[in-house]
């Protein structure tokens, strides 16, 4: 429309009439203007030859057009009632108003449009309270980390996906991460079951802190801050005291404002887009927790195919805000990742720890599982304290008096990866099996006909002695009666 056009198409068309010789009918024709709104943008150009003369005013009251400043006032008043009122509310209130007070009625679209023109800011905060005006209005300070390991983001989130538990039961696990602020690598992370706590925390921190197998994963060493949120598992005296050990710096962000934390949950965002869809017990949203497909992976199934997502695809390729893989932007200045003094001494605060065992003469009994190493031999009769990961329990660390002792393994086990909740499946599995075998044997034996070989013997039959039975005592009846 011609009212929808802007100064400079306004004069192209002018030009096309001033310096080519278009006549108005055929320029009119051909753009679909009428020829005296033409004549009028003529006139206004020679008034003013800038572009400005061509421009549309836009008036000063508009919205508020014929309302008295009274009424005005009346409706923003109503409109920043919390819940908020609709339009037409409004508009009825305002002309009763207005005709007690003898002032004419505003029509339905002034008062919309006064609405409308409200500082969204404000209406924000009077219809949804501080935390929607925070979160929508307020400027957010970005963290932004100059190096690699000069700051990690460590935060948890709830998968969508269904896994199968140590009794083939189909639960929803969680997953912590810990992130790398300046190459937005994934420098470690845990899977698992049940509600977070500092133990979890600490199992994702220590494969975030440890070198990997995988060669492929270069992320490791010490960070200078550790952000997270407020949550009891990363305000816990044990999380405090493995960052105050290794010289971390702890940085809890505000109570309620997770902004700060946007890089981490971008990559929750990527893992449920790009990887949980393609894996069996995918829930989708809106399905209230309900799986699309049966699960079928067990917990060491999908720790396996998160840990090959993050090698080969989210480090591997160039994320669209820095421009370069994080894996490569984190090793890109080949600097020396700062390592904690004592390997021993991170064990001790981040592994999980069992209760206490005593050291027999053919080593430690854990789990179902025997655990030798030649040190144990000068601590025979003695209670140490066992801590392991239960990613790997092919060995154990353990500790006497709050020292590191020795790290025993496991004969059958050190030569492969085993997990705990690996070797607890086994060993579930093993008795079934055995529980199975002994109810055939059972069914079995009690399918024989009785054995008879050797009857018991029978003396002769005494005659039964015969007793009278006593009378029956009933009703005394006289003559009389």
């Amino acid at each position: 429309m011609a009212q929808q056009r802007s100064a400079d198409q306004k004069l192209a068309l002018l030009r096309q009439h001033e310096e080519d010789g278009i006549p108005w009918t055929r320029l009119s024709a051909a753009s679909g203007v009428p020829v005296r709104t033409l004549t009028r943008w003529a006139a206004a150009h020679r008034a003013d030859p800038t572009s400005a003369g061509l421009r549309r005013r836009a008036r000063p009251d508009r919205g508020r057009r014929r309302i008295a400043a009274e009424l005005i006032e009346a409706i923003e008043a109503m409109a920043l009632r919390r819940p908020e009122p609709t339009a037409a509310f409004v508009h009825r209130r305002v002309g009763d108003l207005a005709r007690d007070r003898g002032l004419p009625p505003p029509s339905y679209s002034s008062v919309r449009a006064t609405i409308a023109a409200i500082d969204p800011g404000l209406r924000t905060l009077a219809q949804h309270g501080e935390a929607a005006y925070r979160d929508r209005f307020e400027l957010v300070y970005r963290r932004t980390a100059a190096r690699a390991n000069e700051q990690w983001q460590a935060d948890h989130t709830f998968l969508d996906i269904a896994v199968l538990d140590r009794r083939g039961a189909p639960v929803r696990p969680w997953l912590t991460a810990v992130l790398d602020d300046y190459s937005r690598a994934v420098a470690g992370y845990t899977p698992f079951t049940g509600a977070p706590t500092a133990d979890q925390t600490a199992l994702a921190l220590h494969q975030a802190v440890n070198r990997k197998e995988n060669p492929a994963w270069a992320v490791s060493g010490l960070p200078d801050v550790l952000y997270s949120d407020h949550g009891s598992d990363f305000t816990s005296a044990r999380l405090e005291r493995v960052c105050l050990d290794t010289h971390i710096r702890l940085v809890h962000s505000r109570k309620g404002v997770p902004q700060g934390r946007g890089k981490i949950e971008r990559f929750y965002g990527t893992l449920t887009t790009e990887l949980l869809p393609h894996l069996p017990g995918h829930i989708p949203h809106g399905t209230n927790g309900t799986p699309a497909t049966e699960p079928t992976l067990t917990l060491e199934q999908l720790d396996g195919i998160i840990e090959r997502f993050v090698v080969t695809e989210y480090n591997a390729r160039p994320h669209s805000e820095t421009g370069q893989a994080p894996a490569e932007r984190w090793g890109a200045s080949g600097f020396i990742p700062r390592a904690p003094a004592h390997p021993e001494d991170l064990d001790l605060l981040l592994l999980t720890a069992a209760t206490t065992r005593k050291v027999q003469r053919d080593g430690i009994q854990f789990a179902s599982t025997r655990y030798v190493s030649p040190v144990l031999a000068a601590y025979v009769g003695e209670h140490v304290t066992v801590r392991f990961n239960p990613r790997d329990v092919g060995e154990i660390r353990v500790y006497f008096d709050d020292a590191f002792l020795c790290r025993a393994i496991a004969p059958e086990l050190s030569a492969d990866s085993v997990s705990l909740q690996q070797l607890q499946g086994a060993r579930t599995q093993r008795r079934r099996e055995l529980k199975q075998q002994l109810r055939q044997r059972r069914s079995l034996a009690d399918a024989l006909p009785a054995d008879t070989r050797y009857p018991p013997e029978t003396s002769p039959a005494e005659p039964a002695l015969s007793v009278e039975a006593p009378p029956r005592h009933g009703l005394r009846l006289y003559a009389a009666d």
